[in-house]
């Protein structure tokens, strides 16, 4: 088993190089790629030393089974040939692919089956904000068809990368110091505040991370499922947060979807309010799992309930839901 990361010097390149290893991923061989500036440098990974190399139109890609690619959208498209042209499974971590007809979009827990059909040797990796959600809503999907969701997200610095997360701490220190604030990876100063604002808006009011959710969900889940979301980014390291609501076909109780949740694949049930204990970013970070709490009915709608989640947007958002697809794969024996 020959392993490439593609972006291996940016936030999710890294984690990727931590998943693994965690996971001990069965590998013989790791090549390392990154642009002309990331070309050069060393990571250690398992007690070896790798250099990475840069990523070029040549034939690097020869004898490697699966390559994770986390080097933006422009790149993913530019790559995708070279990267697959020898057979290479690419899972690609940008929104370059997610809403092809002919590239799988991919949430091991929720749709592992279709990563198998992928004519163009691309599996698509969700946008973090929809893999967190779809996790939660495959638990209650079982036991009666979602119809319609409504969705506030609390989005982490980490979403908009390494540098962001940077930029975050930088600003704190500049606070406290009197300074003026750098502000260059958000619309305004994220620390000390929270901005409705993640990507670019469209013409219908809605920006584009909220219609990724919309689009997505309706894909990974087979469904007609109608979904909502306004998306905020607030001033927390590394975990989304996400506030739901959910119209069932029936009318859902309380226990019943504690139950879901609690025996549901990849959850974490934390819904115990009288201790005050519930999911938060603080003690989430750098988890594997998608944490559950705070589940209640909708009293505005008979057939709603309404919950609280969290995950690390750079583990199960990202990385660790990228490794998973490619672990279902070797376990179905469907890489090479």
């Amino acid at each position: 088993m020959k392993v490439a990361i593609v972006g291996v010097s940016g936030a999710v390149g890294q984690e990727f190089l931590r998943v693994l290893d965690q996971r001990n991923f069965p590998m013989d061989d790791l090549v390392l790629f990154g642009s002309s500036r990331s070309a050069g440098r060393v990571y250690e990974f398992r007690g070896k030393q790798y250099t990475v190399k840069e990523l070029k139109h040549n034939d690097d890609f020869k004898g490697i089974d699966v390559a994770f690619v986390s080097a933006g959208a422009g790149t993913s498209r530019e790559y995708e040939k070279t990267i697959t042209k020898f057979g290479t499974v690419m899972i690609d971590n940008s929104s370059a692919f997610r809403m092809d007809s002919d590239v799988p979009l991919v949430v091991p827990e929720v749709n592992p089956e279709d990563a198998l059909d992928r004519p163009r040797s691309v599996i698509a990796n969700p946008n973090c904000t929809t893999i967190q959600m779809v996790v939660a809503l495959k638990a209650i999907e079982k036991i009666s068809h979602i119809k319609r969701v409504h969705v506030s997200t609390y989005q982490a610095a980490s979403g908009a990368g390494a540098t962001a997360m940077a930029e975050l701490v930088k600003q704190y220190e500049q606070l406290m110091k009197g300074e003026e604030p750098t502000v260059e990876k958000f619309a305004y100063q994220l620390a000390y505040n929270v901005i409705p604002h993640v990507d670019v808006f469209m013409d219908n009011g809605y920006t584009k991370e909220e219609m990724k959710m919309y689009n997505e969900t309706r894909k990974i889940m087979h469904s007609d499922v109608e979904v909502s979301a306004t998306c905020v980014r607030v001033p927390v390291m590394r975990a989304h947060s996400e506030a739901t609501w959910i119209e069932t076909e029936r009318p859902i109780s309380v226990e019943e979807a504690r139950q879901a949740f609690a025996t549901g694949e990849g959850l974490v049930l934390m819904d115990n309010p009288a201790e005050k204990e519930y999911p938060m970013p603080l003690f989430i970070a750098d988890h594997d799992p998608v944490y559950v709490g705070r589940i209640r009915k909708d009293i505005s709608n008979p057939n709603g309930l309404t919950f609280w989640t969290v995950s690390d947007q750079i583990k199960k958002g990202a990385a660790l839901n990228a490794v998973q697809i490619a672990e279902y794969l070797l376990k179905v024996g469907n890489i090479k």
